[in-house]
């Protein structure tokens, strides 16, 4: 194995020559080694390949990845990533310094809640450019939410087209510079005795913190491991995120956390793992199947989002006639197909 790891001359100068190395579980997206030079700290390897991502080429990942690493690597404190070690850009090869993760902890939400803010918190306007704006909902997203409610025979409201293009002009991520890990699943997290690290930052751009502040809410959209908090950790987590931003930027987190659910909602790909996103309409799916991520299928997930932006505008100033469109489609859902189940409590979820 020594031999295959896509280590050049000026690496092995930096970090040693391997001695050990283990391959590790990793997605279809990149390959990865944790390494042990002789008589040196272990460090991990990564390289990036050519499968799994549709949506972005390998080099563009690669580009993406070092850049939010090296913003990242800003932290002051303790450290929100792996400090990048070296790279060898021809050949989409990163070394990292190893991090021994604590592994499943029960009470790991607010240290993830307070790393996110922290690592959120490193960009501000002079890094426009840095990396791409994040991307969000679009046009085309918001008519397949009205394609998918007249499917399900669900009247909708003459204000919701109105309302959901609002919406689309509220999520322009253009005067939001944080920095956004752009998947921050568990398991794309390392749990360490100074505080959370991210990892797998292929999907790093700049845009509004409340974009991965809803995950908590919205049942964690890009990732396999969907889940529902029950409200009294989601509150603090959500209050341990806010005050971790204001103590860092002296400022309230800007935005509004409807519009953040609202706008993971009406977009199909959340429904799939990334290596099928951009390749259907995937909201176009769900009336005629049910289709699996992990251990939750999509119309649970949709009922799970639908449910959360029914509830967060009910009172809503620029939201209410969609949240009443959501509460009537998750009613359908459950009618149709009473079986469909609730997401798992994070104490309930599978951890691998």
């Amino acid at each position: 194995m020594l031999n295959h790891i896509p280590l050049n001359d000026a690496l092995r100068s930096a970090i040693g020559s391997p001695d050990q190395a283990e391959l590790l579980d990793s997605s279809p997206r990149s390959r990865v080694w944790r390494v042990r030079p002789d008589d040196r700290p272990a460090v991990i390897v990564k390289q990036i390949t050519d499968d799994g991502d549709a949506s972005a080429d390998a080099d563009t990942r690669f580009a993406r990845e070092l850049a939010g690493l090296r913003l990242a690597g800003r932290a002051t404190g303790p450290a929100v990533a792996p400090a990048l070690l070296g790279t060898d850009p021809s050949a989409r090869v990163m070394v990292l310094e190893y991090v021994e993760d604590l592994g499943e902890t029960a009470d790991w939400m607010p240290g993830y809640a307070e790393s996110l803010a922290r690592l959120h918190a490193l960009t501000g306007p002079a890094d426009a450019g840095a990396l791409p704006a994040s991307s969000g909902p679009t046009a085309a997203d918001a008519e397949s939410f009205l394609t998918l409610a007249r499917a399900l025979d669900v009247p909708v409201p003459s204000t919701v087209p109105d309302e959901l293009a609002g919406l689309l002009e509220r999520l322009d991520p253009s005067g939001h510079h944080a920095l956004l890990h752009g998947d921050p699943c568990p398991g794309n997290d390392l749990r360490t005795p100074d505080g959370v690290r991210f990892v797998d930052f292929e999907r790093a751009s700049l845009g509004n913190g409340l974009l991965e502040l809803a995950y908590f809410r919205i049942g964690f959209p890009t990732c396999w491991c969907a889940m529902s908090v029950p409200t009294a950790p989601l509150a603090e987590v959500e209050d341990i995120y806010r005050s971790t931003w204001r103590g860092l930027t002296g400022k309230d987190v800007p935005g509004d956390l409807a519009d953040a659910c609202a706008g993971w909602l009406i977009q199909g790909d959340a429904l799939v793992e990334r290596a099928h996103r951009g390749t259907a309409d995937q909201l176009a799916r769900v009336p005629t199947e049910d289709f699996e991520w992990g251990y939750i299928s999509a119309r649970e997930r949709l009922v799970h989002r639908l449910g959360v932006v029914a509830g967060l505008t009910r009172d809503h100033d620029h939201l209410h006639a969609t949240g009443r469109l959501s509460s009537a489609l998750a009613d359908r859902l459950l009618e149709r197909w009473p079986g469909l189940r609730p997401l798992p409590t994070p104490a309930d979820r599978p951890w691998y």
